[in-house]
């Protein structure tokens, strides 16, 4: 089974060599890492060909942002399982990719998804939040459940049977993929209830406040498309990142 990795690059020339790495660490064999890189106006595209290694393909081309680079990425991998490794995030360990190959090895399973923590931008060490995601229901997606959706791993004909991210949403494509294939789902879906993947603090979505609004306004958009809840889902959508902080912080 062949997994592809998409990483999508733009300006990030600090970061991206880690989340390479964290690629090319993986003790599973049979990966392919397409990182697509926006044209960026620093040395990204540097940092990404010292990090390349042999299982790493590049695209290097002007994109309409991260989700149209995202589709892009979909469009070209040639994996039987599609998942994303942001450009200032890395894999937790080694065997990252192998743990979720184990779970694709049922046929039926069409989706997995784990656990993400949140660490500090300075000290990749400290975590700040901590996301549980737990096991998907159908009646979770009206109570604001989404997976983390770095985390989250698909058949790549999942995306051929519902479509790419809508790139006129700016910061939450993501969630509005996620309810259009959680909200229509007959294939099996496993949660691995372990941390696999790592993000730094401070993504576009909470930046400042007009980013915050605009992504509750694209989030209420993706919940009333996919008839999944209303201004309640909203609601307890972002009150469940609370319990995200209450966690003690901890050494990673």
């Amino acid at each position: 089974m062949k997994i592809s990795v998409i990483t999508a690059a733009y300006n990030s020339e600090a970061t991206v060599g880690e989340a390479i790495a964290s690629v090319a660490a993986q003790t599973y064999p049979d990966v392919e890492h397409l990182v697509v890189e926006g044209k960026s106006d620093d040395g990204t595209l540097e940092a990404i060909e010292r990090a390349g290694h042999d299982r790493m393909r590049l695209i290097s081309e002007p994109d309409d942002g991260i989700y149209d680079a995202l589709n892009k990425g979909v469009r070209n991998a040639t994996g039987d399982v599609v998942g994303f490794i942001h450009s200032d995030d890395f894999l937790a360990n080694d065997g990252v990719l192998a743990r979720i190959a184990s779970a694709f090895e049922d046929p039926a399973v069409e989706a997995v998804f784990s656990d993400l923590v949140y660490v500090s931008q300075a000290d990749t060490s400290r975590v700040i939040r901590h996301w549980s995601t737990g096991a998907f229901h159908p009646r979770r997606l009206k109570y604001g459940w989404m997976p983390a959706h770095p985390t989250l791993y698909l058949r790549r004909e999942v995306y051929e049977r519902f479509g790419s991210y809508d790139k006129s949403m700016r910061i939450a494509a993501d969630y509005d993929f996620i309810l259009r294939y959680f909200s229509q789902a007959t294939g099996k879906s496993v949660y691995i209830p372990e941390v696999l993947y790592k993000m730094r603090v401070g993504g576009v979505s909470n930046r400042n406040w007009p980013k915050i609004r605009q992504k509750m306004e694209e989030d209420m958009l993706a919940i009333r498309r996919n008839r999944v809840g209303g201004l309640h889902t909203l609601a307890l959508k972002n009150l469940s990142k609370v319990g995200q902080f209450l966690v003690r912080p901890q050494r990673s």
